[in-house]
């Protein structure tokens, strides 16, 4: 369990650090409906994490062989996420320094009723490419160390739970102080847009090597 756990750490710490969702949460916070939207978009992230990372869980769990030693299929899974992770890495390290447009559904947050903030919290976690290879490969990393099944919903919560807090600590604490977070939430908001680019690309080109090497290593 401790070895899954440590696994599953960077892993969840590289959703967490993702500067779309944490952008978007801000916006919703600022935006004219900030309460019901904010909720909605928390609550569509933490099941886009859970939904992906339990069907690769699943999945892992068939790959895995009965002499509970990883499968070469696992393995050549994890090579590849970890050489995707590096191909992204490498990409976003190029464009660190560059002008980037608001996406259009950013535009449109401040209109956002909670539906469509949860509908584009689930498609941030559970689609974007990114955040997706993540939890793949936290999936396949609880799903093939063959845990009995009581570690493995607490696996998936640990992971779910330090991947999301991001983007749930903002929505919890400004509903509970909601005038207090305005202006560090604006500040937290550009500094994001301004540095968190570079964070993310040196944190998911790390995360790559090491699913690399993990990958490597069971063939």
């Amino acid at each position: 369990m401790g070895s899954v756990i440590g696994d599953l750490l960077p892993l969840a710490v590289g959703v967490a650090v993702s500067p779309i969702p944490i952008i978007a949460a801000i916006l919703m916070l600022l935006s004219k409906r900030a309460g019901s939207t904010s909720i909605g978009f928390a609550l569509g992230w933490v099941l886009g994490i859970v939904v992906a990372t339990v069907i690769f869980v699943l999945l892992s769990s068939s790959l895995q062989k009965s002499d509970d030693e990883p499968s070469v299929v696992v393995s050549w899974i994890k090579l590849a996420l970890g050489v995707l992770l590096l191909v992204f890495g490498a990409i976003q390290w190029r464009g660190r320094g560059g002008e980037h447009a608001t996406p259009k559904w950013m535009q449109a947050i401040d209109d956002m009723t909670a539906a469509k903030g949860f509908g584009l919290g689930f498609a941030l976690a559970a689609i974007n490419p990114k955040n997706l290879m993540m939890c793949i490969a936290a999936g396949i990393s609880i799903g093939s160390a063959t845990l009995p099944t009581g570690q493995v919903v607490v696996a998936i919560a640990i992971f779910a739970v330090i991947a999301a807090s991001t983007v749930c600590v903002p929505v919890i604490g400004y509903l509970v102080a909601a005038d207090r977070l305005r202006t560090p939430l604006a500040q937290l908001k550009v500094w994001l847009q301004s540095n968190n680019t570079t964070v993310m690309s040196v944190l998911i080109l790390v995360i790559g090597v090491v699913l690399i090497g993990k990958g490597i290593g069971g063939l």
